[in-house]
């Protein structure tokens, strides 16, 4: 059987969002969330059946209910100008309020999915946010009205940007991102548990929005739009669709940024070193806006996003960045390189876009990403003890991954890792017009009310090969659409109902309709057949993943010197910072054919889905055994592999060898380090600037001063006092670079740079510290500072080093 299509024309869509719009203004007694998300069914109606994502959600919310409360609301009484009842947490010193509204969604979710404790949070949460919206109203009416945000001095910051001078803004730390968060954790109060309050607190808060920035004109919009703000547009989007009130669509297009909106409408890839989590939210509310407004150009900037970034820039267990940031394709070795790998936050936001672009197409190649990054990805960043959730994963050969522990570590990752794992009932099925959509193979149970219909889906996927399908109540006529995984080869998918052979014509990854009367008792059956895949790097073709289905496959390698495996509330403590082991030294496939090496995959008994590798010649492999990568924790581990043909094995190895040696001894000499230009190291270092500018060349960040201005960063001594300074600078800059650099105010040197090179490569200077700086010193700040009429050359990254 073939897809059934939908054709809709624009006149029609803009039909179904205007009756979904009336819908959510006259039908306020109904469950909000297919209102906003009309083809998903309620949390309330899937349940999850046994198995590794109930395992999850079930710890997650056991995870959850050890944060204190009080604690992750007092920024908001502060800047409400009242009295809070505990300590704030950490929040990272400048993100105060971020992760309360992610706990606000968490909360809704496992709510709408019927754990009282979460409710009774959540309601306990919208009354005290309530309160603090009145009085900010109250006490603050030349800016506040409508307020209920977390950030720090937020009379100074949001003053700055209604009077348009931005100063107090971009001395704050992301404060459009940061207030996001609330706003997402207010609409989800109302979607998914049906908060009323929330939804008006919510329109409130929109409204301040509006407000706040009515004055500004178009440019003075996008160059705040140069700061991460999180996906305002897209929340702007939605009180335009649970209001009606055109006003919030107009601002979900003032709130979208030209620079990716315009490349990306046009099918440019302008990604190229630019933050990646920045990006994404940006793109949903394209969508988002596309879909409620009928705009072509949103809507297409939304899906060229989502293809160029899963189709150049994801992972094989669906990830994307390093170092926060898109790569080049020159740069994409950094993944190797680096321990800082692609970042949860970015998936979970990937999979909030799939669901969008879903919605308005539901074609399989969504559901098939969906189902890779929420298996690979984001189940495998939930610590399956402590419940503790992951920033970074490396994909650094024999690097590890670092946990946050409740109550500690409130980064970024911390907080969508409180939704993420609450959500795996929602996409398993969907519905649009008459048709039900199997999405994932997951055990789970749905409940269709509209049709009367109770079906239950029976599957230990993907430690067996098949899933299940049976209809336990009701009968109804539609079409069952079975999704055929793009994983799955041509003409191996099996379907029978009620044991007879279903005929179709379906290919990988499109759906199979199967469309007739169902009945209680009817039973669809559907065999899944996995094979083995390699897929390489991108853009680097010496590194391989292996894949079984839509499996990554991974190996632990140890255990050794996993310093700071879990996290504490230290600036830095996101990242592994144990010692790196040399690449060379990893685990290297040696195969003229690298496809023959799927072939020689020996299942291990009685262990499903792991993997000895006996007919592969390896160097370094050490009794190498493969098992899914989301079962491997609190070890080190493998999942992208060097592979070379016997002719590039020795002379690749020799060049690897000497490189890692080098890079390593650099490594061990270092004290501090700060990668100049890019958002978190600067922010991490607490940098301070003016007539500054950041920028990127040959692929790497860099940061410089103009005209007398300077810049500075505060690093970490160790108490050491034969330490040099280390810089990186490009060998051929045009221009007058003449600078001055300091430390804590005292002149080390003066730097002439002007045509000092002129050579088309990297130049690490150092320079010798002099020990009465350092003398009785944890902390030193250094700074570059341009001389009037004049530049510093951009500074690449900068480093103390040990002499000794």
């Amino acid at each position: 059987m073939k897809i059934l299509f939908y054709p809709t024309s624009y006149s029609i869509k803009k039909q179904i969002v205007l009756f979904y719009i009336l819908c959510n203004i006259c039908c306020l007694g109904v469950v909000a969330q297919s209102r906003l998300y009309p083809n998903e069914f309620p949390l309330s109606d899937v349940e999850l059946l046994a198995g590794p994502f109930k395992q999850a959600r079930d710890l997650n919310i056991k995870t959850l209910m050890q944060y204190n409360v009080d604690r992750l609301l007092a920024p908001y009484r502060k800047e409400a100008g009242l009295t809070p009842k505990d300590s704030s947490y950490a929040n990272w010193d400048g993100l105060d309020g971020h992760i309360g509204g992610h706990y606000l969604t968490a909360m809704a979710i496992n709510a709408a999915a019927g754990n009282a404790g979460c409710r009774q949070r959540l309601n306990y949460m919208i009354a005290e946010l309530k309160t603090c919206q009145d009085a900010n109203t109250k006490q603050h009416a030349d800016w506040g009205t409508g307020y209920v945000g977390g950030v720090p001095y937020s009379k100074a910051v949001w003053l700055s940007v209604k009077q348009g001078d931005f100063k107090a803004f971009h001395a704050a730390w992301v404060p459009w991102y940061n207030v996001h968060k609330m706003y997402a954790g207010l609409r989800d109060a109302w979607v998914y548990a049906g908060n009323e309050d929330a939804k008006n607190i919510f329109l409130k808060f929109c409204g301040w929005a509006v407000s706040i920035t009515a004055g500004l004109t178009e440019d003075q919009m996008q160059a705040m739009l140069d700061t991460e703000q999180g996906g305002m547009n897209e929340v702007l989007a939605d009180a335009y669709q649970l209001s009606g009130d055109e006003k919030y669509l107009a601002a979900a297009k003032r709130f979208s940024h030209r620079m990716l909106l315009n490349s990306m409408a046009e099918g440019i890839d302008n990604l190229d070193n630019k933050h990646a989590n920045t990006q994404v939210p940006k793109a949903i509310g394209f969508a988002r806006i596309g879909e409620l407004g009928g705009d072509s150009v949103y809507e297409g900037a939304g899906r060229f996003f989502w293809q160029t970034v899963t189709a150049n820039r994801t992972l094989a267990f669906g990830g994307n960045s390093r170092r926060e940031f898109f790569p080049s394709a020159q740069a994409c070795t950094d993944f190797i390189n680096d321990v800082e790998g692609p970042e949860s936050c970015n998936s979970s936001n990937m999979l909030k876009l799939t669901e969008d672009l879903f919605r308005m197409t539901p074609a399989a190649r969504y559901a098939d990403y969906y189902e890779r990054t929420m298996l690979n990805h984001i189940l495998s960043t939930q610590n399956p003890e402590t419940g503790g959730y992951v920033y970074f994963t490396p994909v650094r050969p024999r690097s590890y991954r670092v946990y946050s522990a409740p109550n500690e570590a409130m980064w970024c990752c911390v907080g969508t890792g409180m939704e993420n794992h609450g959500k795996y009932n929602q996409f398993i099925y969907t519905h649009s017009h008459d048709s039900l959509y199997v999405n994932l193979f997951v055990a789970s149970a749905l409940n269709w009310k509209e049709k009367a219909i109770q079906l239950r889906q029976e599957t230990a996927f993907p430690y067996e090969e098949q899933t299940r399908l049976v209809i336990t109540g009701g009968a109804s006529s539609f079409p069952m659409m079975i999704r055929y995984p793009g994983w799955v080869a041509a003409g191996a998918l099996k379907i029978t109902v009620n044991g007879k052979p279903v005929p179709f014509e379906g290919q990988p990854s499109s759906y199979v309709a199967i469309n007739r009367r169902w009945k209680k008792g009817d039973v669809v059956e559907v065999k899944l057949p996995m094979h083995n895949t390699i897929e390489h790097l991108p853009n680097v073709p010496a590194y391989i993943a292996i894949m079984h289905g839509p499996v990554l496959l991974g190996a632990k390698t140890g255990t050794q010197d996993m310093k700071g495996l879990i996290a504490d509330d230290s600036r830095w403590g996101h990242i592994a910072s144990g010692k790196k082991l040399p690449v060379d030294q990893a685990p290297i496939v040696i195969e003229d054919d690298l496809p023959a090496i799927t072939a020689s995959l020996v299942p291990v008994k009685d262990a499903p889905l792991h993997f000895t590798m006996p007919g592969v010649k390896m160097i370094n492999a050490a009794g190498t055994e493969l098992q899914p990568f989301y079962q491997i924790h609190d070890a080190r581990y493998m999942i992208y592999w060097m592979a070379l043909s016997n002719k590039q094995y020795h002379a690749y190895l020799d060049s690897l060898t000497a490189v890692e040696k080098e890079k390593l001894a650099l490594e061990n000499r270092t004290v501090s380090f700060v990668a100049a230009g890019e958002q978190q190291p600067e922010a991490d270092h607490a940098m301070q600037a003016e007539r500054s500018r950041k920028g990127t060349a040959q692929d790497q960040f860099y940061r410089e001063a103009f005209d007398g201005g300077y810049f500075s960063y505060s690093l970490a001594t160790n108490h050491d006092t034969s330490l040099s300074l280390m810089v990186r600078y490009w060998g051929a800059e045009w221009g007058n670079r003449n600078f001055e650099i300091y430390i804590d105010d005292q002149k080390l040197i003066a730097e002439n740079n002007t045509n000092r090179w002129n050579q088309s490569r990297f130049f690490d200077i150092e320079y010798r510290i002099p020990a009465a700086l350092l003398k009785n010193k944890d902390q030193i700040r250094v700074k570059f500072k341009a001389l009037n009429g004049a530049s510093t050359s951009p500074v690449y990254y900068i480093r103390l080093v040990d002499d000794n």
